[in-house]
Formats: structure tokens, sequence, C-alpha cells
């Protein structure tokens, strides 16, 4: 937790230097809150801090072809540096990517059109230890039932796949088998015959799911496992 006799000393990361100067003008004036440091390539971010001392480091989900980005950085972010709290900006914001920033160790999740006073809020919820999502955030999640309970250092090292999420949301077991399947390519008729089941039973069983993990179409279901799985 940060001290009240101290600013909160942030360091930031985004590929864009146009974000990058739009977030030092949002901080600059803001008393509680010093920024060590503005990086464009995530490696640098990391070597700097191995050598500061840091409370919150404010980092893009995706970054340049190239880059460790999304939930690989901010897992390994949270295993090299545990005290650090992880607050991430982003373009992509459907639940089920900020759901799973947010069990991968992410302290806090801002939309990039989010309202700029909302930014220095963020910065000192997290700085003092509590988690931050936009109230219209947490209202998504809650309406899907989906988790964002952290995981454990024991469960950071294993690999990581959009199937932890669906263990972890409030899913049938049909459910469940049934998004399985459409990861796996098989359409509703597929499925369907695999459990000897009609399809109006598996389309009633699917949409569901869909809903509680936060996506509309199968599109958007193979758009987050990319995200996910870093295909």
């Amino acid at each position: 937790m940060v001290s009240l006799f101290r600013p909160i000393r942030l360091m930031v990361l985004d590929d864009h230097a146009l974000i990058l100067q739009g977030i030092s003008e949002n901080v600059r004036e803001e008393r509680d809150i010093t920024v060590l440091g503005y990086f464009t390539q995530s490696q640098k971010l990391i070597d700097a801090l191995s050598q500061q001392e840091v409370d919150v480091v404010l980092m893009d989900y995706s970054l340049s072809p190239g880059e460790v980005d999304g939930l690989n950085l901010i897992r390994g972010l949270r295993i090299k540096f545990p005290k650090v709290s992880l607050l991430v900006i982003s373009a992509l914001h459907a639940p089920a990517t900020v759901a799973m920033a947010m069990r991968c160790g992410a302290k806090g999740f801002l939309g990039k059109e989010t309202a700029k006073e909302q930014l220095p809020i963020a910065i000192r919820r997290v700085a003092s230890g509590r988690d931050y999502l936009h109230p219209m955030m947490e209202n998504e999640l809650r309406d899907n039932q989906v988790s964002i309970v952290k995981e454990s250092q024991e469960d950071l090292a294993n690999p990581l796949g959009l199937n932890t999420l669906i263990t972890s949301s409030e899913l049938s077991v049909r459910e469940r088998e049934v998004l399985r399947c459409c990861l796996d390519g098989l359409s509703v008729t597929q499925i369907a015959q695999k459990f000897t089941r009609s399809v109006k039973t598996i389309s009633t069983q699917k949409h569901p799911a869909y809903r509680k993990l936060g996506i509309r179409n199968d599109n958007e279901l193979f758009k987050v496992r990319s995200q996910f799985e870093g295909w």
C-alpha cells in the first residue's frame, strides 16, 4: 500500500506516442502522482522496474507485433514484480478480456475511450491495493456472471487459455461442453449429433454461455481466444 507521505510512483507503457503524451498531460497536475518513466517497449519497462521501486504500472493491453503483451505480460509482471499494481488500458474491453486480465493479476482496467478524469481515480485506487473497474464494466461483468477472482501464484505458472475462463465462469456442465466443441470448430449441427441432442437444445445452451462470457457470436469467441492464447 502506498505511503501517505509521498506521491504514487507510476510507470507507463504504450507503443503510441500520442497516447503517452495524453497520459502525461492528464497526470501532470496531480500532485500525488509522479511519473518515473514512459516506455514504448516492454523490455525497457522491465529493465526500469528492476532498478526502481514503483507503485503502479499503467500498461497498454496490445503492443506492437513482436512485443510481449496482453495476458502474458500481465502474468510475467505479476510474477517478477508482485508488489507493483498493474492498471491496464485498452480499446479491447469485452467482458471476457477484462475478466481474464483481472484474473491474471491486473488490479484495474480502463477503456481508452473512458473520460480522462477517471485515470487519476483509477491510479489512486489500484495504488491503495483495491481493484478498479469503471462502474459500467463492473455491471457488465456482474450481469454476465463472469468471475474476476485472481489466480494464485501456483496458477500463474501454468499455461493459460480461454478454458481457464470457461471453467471459472458460472456455466453449466452442458454449456461448457458446447463451448469447448465450438472452440474445436464444430457447428451447432455437429455438436447436436455428437451429444444426441436437438439443434434447438444446443443453441439454447450456446447463447446463454456466450452471454456469460461477454461475447455475442463465433467470431468474437475466436477473437477472444486469439487474444488469450497468442495466435
